[in-house]
């Protein structure tokens, strides 16, 4: 395939990830992009009622039904001419992990503020992965419909808080029960909006200037002083968006709008097009980046899911292609097994649903069949294995051994930790000494757990026991030091042969580490492994 032409499709991808703090309107800014980008006809109230349409991004069942997402959604759809990718990441901080790999794969993230929160704990530590990783950040503050914290409040927030500037590329007219609409900063043009039942179609709007009378006319004097009045500070007192400046994370643009509403999400989207960068700056080991044209085919996977569909019932690892063209039925080379294999089984995701890819490019997210050959953080590619930065893994803090209360379904049980596992929702851990054998589970949140329990019973019929464990913190330790650990440690293996060892608290943490300075206590699995 000509480079030409391989520019060319890099060139209309634009792949991205939403964060946010929980309840911050997330899932619902989601929908509402999808409806505008066409690939859904009505969108699916987030809290429906058991008849209501749930969330397109969220298919498993506790999802649907406590209005949350828990897992990372991959959803494909073009809008004016451009391929988008959505990666519909977690909200709830138990599962931040998958959150902080699901990023890796992002090129540009969508951060949702809630207009009378402002920034949120969870928001803070998804902006620092973001940071981290070189990912430029458009904000998108929500909720206007609803009572909010003074807007320079806001942007001050934002600047101070997470250490970048904000600079508005809209600015609303009204806020709370008189939000009206937005202004656009550039093109000088403002929206006007309808409200429309239920928020589920596409909202109207009309066009005015800032200084058209009829404004005055349609609404509160008040209001509309004040509008005026802030156009102008923001105007002459904060300035446009550098676009540079964007790119290298130095400045967020700033939007405002309500997702529940659509107020202000079609222009949001169009504005996303014009600053959102392709895919083309996937960082690697030595601080260069990935030439996505002339490089040969890689690609990494950076999720696997399993039983997405009951209908397959079979496990999909997700990849994020990088460089080069991905052809059904290529050869690769797996870098963690050291062996070819053929990629036939491809697929892109809309919800449950699936097609067929035959072929897609960087930027794009696929599904690969996985019968148990793909793992976390595995690099496929047809050239040298590219060099890379390795996916965040996390200690976790809680701690619980399962068992399964019925040894009928003993296979069954086995099967599915196994599998779950192999997801990276939780760890999964074995001990000689603690638990008596039984398999322990580590986490950074109890809705790990029950999210865990659930869905070993829903898709593998299989009923377990939790017994919470004492420890509250995790360490893994490099091969070398094993045999320096004291017998009376709490010594653990991991699913991929890694040790780790777990302290109640940090006090005996550090209590071990004084008495045993030569053994290096790690945060995360050591690599060479």
């Amino acid at each position: 395939m000509s480079p030409d032409l391989i520019e060319r499709e890099v060139r209309r991808r634009k792949t991205f990830a939403i964060i946010a703090h929980p309840d911050a309107g997330k899932t619902t800014l989601t929908e509402k992009l999808l409806l505008y980008g066409g690939a859904i006809q009505l969108a699916g109230a987030v809290k429906a009622k058991k008849e209501g349409k749930s969330a397109t991004s969220d298919w498993m069942a506790m999802e649907k039904e406590r209005g949350i997402s828990i897992t990372s959604a991959a959803l494909q759809f073009e809008y004016k001419g451009n391929v988008l990718n959505l990666l519909d990441t977690p909200g709830h901080e138990d599962f931040s992990e998958d959150t902080y790999r699901t990023l890796m794969a992002a090129d540009t993230a969508v951060m949702v503020l809630d207009a009378g929160k402002g920034v949120e704990p969870q928001t803070i530590k998804l902006f620092r992965v973001c940071r981290d990783r070189g990912i430029p950040i458009i904000t998108f503050i929500n909720k206007m419909d609803r009572p909010t914290k003074d807007l320079y409040v806001l942007l001050d927030e934002i600047e101070k808080v997470l250490g970048i500037k904000a600079v508005p590329d809209v600015w609303p007219l009204g806020t709370g029960f008189d939000f009206k609409g937005v202004y656009d900063l550039r093109d000088q043009q403002l929206y006007l909006f309808d409200r429309t039942p239920g928020g589920k179609q596409k909202a109207v709007f009309r066009m005015a200037g800032p200084n058209d009378p009829s404004l005055d006319e349609q609404f509160d004097s008040e209001i509309v002083s004040a509008f005026r009045e802030q156009i102008d500070l923001v105007e002459n007192g904060i300035g446009k968006i550098d676009k540079n400046l964007f790119l290298l994370g130095k400045e967020t643009p700033v939007y405002f709008g309500s997702a529940v509403n659509n107020f202000g999400i079609e222009l949001f989207l169009n504005k996303f097009l014009e600053l959102a960068p392709g895919p083309d700056h996937i960082p690697l080991r030595d601080g260069n980046y990935l030439d996505p044209i002339n490089a040969p085919f890689s690609a990494f996977v950076f999720k696997v899911q399993a039983n997405m569909n009951k209908a397959h019932r079979d496990r999909i690892a997700f990849l994020r292609i990088c460089s080069g063209v991905f052809e059904r039925g290529l050869n690769v080379n797996h870098n963690r097994l050291d062996k070819p294999v053929k990629l036939s089984s491809s697929f892109a995701f809309f919800g449950q649903d699936r097609n067929t890819v035959d072929t897609a490019y960087p930027g794009d997210i696929i599904g690969l069949v996985n019968p148990g050959t793909y793992k976390i953080g595995d690099v496929l590619s047809t050239g040298n294995t590219p060099p890379l930065r390795p996916l965040p893994s996390f200690a976790p803090e809680l701690f619980a051994t399962i068992s399964c209360k019925d040894t009928l379904q003993l296979k069954s049980f086995k099967k599915g930790l196994d599998q779950l596992a192999e997801e990276g929702i939780l760890h999964l851990f074995t001990s000689r000494t603690i638990g008596g054998g039984v398999p322990i589970i580590g986490a950074m949140g109890k809705l790990q757990f029950e999210v865990f329990q659930r869905r070993l019973k829903d898709e593998y019929g299989a009923e377990t026991s939790i017994h919470i464990l004492p420890y509250g913190i995790s360490r893994w330790v490099k091969k070398e030091d094993r045999a320096k650990i004291p017998s009376n440690a709490g010594l653990v293996e991991d699913l991929f042969g890694n040790m780790a060892l777990l302290f109640d608290t940090e006090w005996d943490m550090n209590y071990f580490h004084k008495n045993n300075e030569g053994i290096e206590l790690l945060e995360n699995p050591p690599l060479e492994e």
